[in-house]
Parts: C-alpha cells; structure tokens; sequence
C-alpha cells in the first residue's frame, strides 16, 4: 500500500488531492482510529466537477480511520445528478507560501466563495 510505503521511506505531509467525485469535502486519515494503523496521518481533500451533474457522497470505509472534517452535498431527499443549475458544483484552491512552506486548501462553490479552508504546516524531520 502507498501508505505503508511512504511511512517506511520516511515520506510525510501526504494529502490527496481528488476530483470528479460530484460533491465536495475535506478528510483527515488518522492511525489511532484505523482497522489498519501502518501509516502516517493524511488529508484528503474532494471536489468538482464544475461541469457535470452532483450526487452525494458514499460510506467511507474505516481502513484508513477517515474523519470528515467538511462536506458539501446534496441530501439524498434532493436526488441524484442535479444540473449544475442547482449550485451544487464545487472546485478546490491549493496555495503554497514559498518562505513558510504553509500549504492553504480551500474548497469553493461555483461563486467563488470559500466554504472550507484550512492551513497545514509543514512536518519536518
């Protein structure tokens, strides 16, 4: 597994970086809450696509001790592919500050609006 891989080479501050899932979120992977706990905590963080229609998310499984930190969707009453008319479409924004190496996510509407963010500092050795 990629996980186990990278905890065993050294390799930190993992996040991943998903998109045409038709919603929205923000996850952290914690080992303290994992059936399998052989890696070093990560984010995940979803969105899009812009173009197409939005449907919710499914379960998570507990492999990797998923927390959901944020999520947008629409509920199951709304129904399935709604047109991007409906104003469930989302995008994600990744900057980096050079100097600090602080990497901001934040997760966006079609407005541009910011609905989630969060800062991550760096994990040094």
């Amino acid at each position: 597994m990629i996980e186990k891989c990278s905890k065993r080479a050294g390799v930190t501050n993992t996040v991943w970086l998903t998109a045409d899932v038709h919603y929205t979120a923000a996850h952290y992977y914690d080992p303290a809450k994992a059936q399998f706990q052989d890696f070093d905590a990560f984010y995940e963080f979803v969105s899009g696509p812009l173009h197409a229609g939005t449907f919710g998310p499914n379960d998570l499984d507990n492999t990797f001790g998923p927390q959901v930190l944020f999520q947008k969707a629409p509920t199951k009453e709304m129904g399935v592919n709604l047109p991007p008319s409906m104003g469930y479409q989302f995008f994600g924004h990744v900057a980096i500050d050079g100097p600090t190496q602080v990497m901001t996510v934040s997760l966006k509407d079609l407005t541009d609006t910011t609905l989630w963010s969060v800062k991550l500092d760096p994990k040094t050795a």
